[in-house]
């Protein structure tokens, strides 16, 4: 039987014999709310585990953190109506002492053109600051029990009062997205994210999984010392519209946020398979081999220990990331990378290579892409047809179990137990 992927702009079909039990694991398709503004508001009069505005103490200052344009949160939407609320609560605050930190990590921090984009066109006198994990001024707040430093934005940290807005969505090894993230990740310095997510290697590190995770574990710890008061989050459908939204305490948002996420866009996982078959979605997701990465998140958790991985990703523009390609390139072996990389301080893009090398070491993968035998060959990774590999797995074992997973980069299961 045939059966169809996506790849860059094109579409990849792909031969399974009908000997081989396949099941094919999509999107699930999530309706949005009918009236996300009159949800918002009544988020906004009972919040999870704190009080509404209007019961606090007018505060000397509030700070408000939202995502910069790589994040489809809809910030145009949402921040006038709690700006309001704002200041209908706190009618004597002056609207400067309001401050907006358009926070996205470490990219790089976002000019007046990208902050039109995402920001409403009227602020009432609000102050705007772009968020540089490595030049802004930063306040270091205190240390996590995991020895994370909690630097954070010393516009966003000398405020009184503390919202952040963000998306909730599956994160390959914070778990979920959501709660303080977009404060202790989106506003932190770039040696705090570092320190954060040197945590990646653990076991419990993966998309879905709050429980034991120690990387999302050391953000909500980040978040209390950082004192983050209202996370406001929501999911979003494949359509980038409101599917459900959350207000409150930032730790009871998210775990609100993720059984929400869980049951609209997770897998149950009931069985593991011999085979399977991870395309990225085409583009953007697998426009170079840095993004397409995260396919195997998803294709690793559902690969039966022995099992085999084959990889859907044109890579139009390459590897994608320098820092990534130099690390990885020094090697021989994914073996010798493993415990290069466990042993020396966390490098972001260097993780990326670990993150395929966990992987290359545990299944036997292959990368049906666009990127030269030598591109491939440097990264520690095998390029193979698609077809001709499929057909020497399946003539190998005729009766393999087989997952088709076509939007690799953006699925992830659970166990019934969860």
């Amino acid at each position: 039987m045939l059966y169809s992927v996506k790849y860059g702009h094109q579409k990849l079909s792909l031969a399974i014999p009908d000997t081989c039990p396949t099941d094919v694991i999509e999107p699930i398709t999530v309706l949005p709310l009918e009236s996300p503004l009159e949800a918002f508001e009544a988020a906004l009069d009972s919040p999870l585990g704190h009080p509404p505005l209007s019961a606090l103490p007018q505060p000397s200052s509030v700070a408000i953190a939202v995502p910069d344009e790589t994040r489809p949160f809809p910030v145009r939407d949402l921040l006038p109506p709690l700006l309001e609320r704002i200041f209908a609560a706190f009618p004597k605050l002056d609207h400067r002492r309001i401050t907006i930190v358009v926070g996205g990590g470490l990219h790089e921090p976002p000019d007046q053109a990208q902050l039109d984009r995402v920001l409403p066109a009227d602020l009432h006198g609000c102050t705007v600051v772009s968020h540089d994990a490595r030049n802004s001024a930063i306040c270091r707040m205190g240390v996590t029990s995991r020895g994370t430093p909690v630097e954070i934005n010393a516009a966003y940290a000398c405020a009184e009062l503390k919202i952040v807005m963000g998306m909730v969505d599956a994160h390959q090894f914070a778990g979920f997205t959501g709660g303080a993230k977009g404060v202790v990740v989106g506003c932190a310095s770039a040696a705090m994210i570092a320190r954060n997510h040197s945590l990646l290697s653990h076991a419990q590190a993966f998309a879905g999984n709050l429980e034991g995770n120690p990387v999302r574990e050391d953000l909500n710890e980040s978040g209390v010392i950082a004192g983050v008061n209202i996370a406001i989050n929501v999911a979003l459908t494949a359509e980038k519209k409101i599917a459900a939204l959350f207000v409150g305490d930032p730790q009871l948002v998210l775990r609100r946020a993720a059984q929400e996420t869980r049951a609209l866009y997770g897998h149950r996982l009931h069985k593991k398979y011999d085979v399977v078959i991870a395309s990225c979605g085409g583009l953007p997701k697998d426009i170079c081999l840095y993004q397409a990465q995260k396919a195997l998140d998803a294709a690793r958790h559902c690969a039966a220990p022995q099992g085999k991985i084959l990889l859907v990703a044109e890579c139009s523009q390459g590897i994608g990331d320098d820092v990534y390609e130099d690390y990885v390139s020094r090697f021989t072996c994914q073996q010798d990378l493993l415990k290069d990389f466990t042993q020396h301080e966390f490098k972001m893009g260097a993780h990326k290579a670990f993150l395929f090398g966990r992987v290359a070491v545990a299944h036997e993968l292959v990368l049906h892409t666009e990127l030269s035998e030598r591109d491939t060959s440097r990264c520690l990774l095998r390029k193979g047809d698609a077809q001709q590999t499929l057909d020497a797995w399946f003539g190998m074992n005729p009766h393999a179990e087989t997952a088709v997973i076509t939007y690799a980069n953006s699925t992830f299961f659970y166990t019934p137990e969860v």
